[in-house]
């Protein structure tokens, strides 16, 4: 994991349990604090979700990238090789 995703996880959380401690604080009865944490919590979860996904998008791309660049320096190494013989 790198740091700047550590730094990433660690703000997200913070700022969960931020809103969590607000809500629990809050002058709201239990039940509608309950309620509000409940769809606060699945409004992350569906973010998180999403975001993950995009990263597995993005990953993909460039897993593609990376195999077409390999393809063309393979092809242009063996020019070179073909050239120099």
């Amino acid at each position: 994991m790198t740091t700047r995703s550590k730094i990433a996880l660690g703000i997200l959380g913070a700022a969960a349990a931020g809103v969590v401690i607000g809500l629990l604080l809050a002058p709201d009865k239990g039940a509608e604090t309950r309620k509000k944490i409940k769809k606060t919590a699945g409004g992350w979860a569906e973010s998180l979700s999403h975001l993950f996904d995009r990263g597995k998008e993005e990953i993909e791309n460039l897993k593609e990238k990376g195999k077409a660049f390999k393809a063309k320096a393979e092809d242009k190494l063996s020019e070179a090789q073909k050239s120099y013989s």
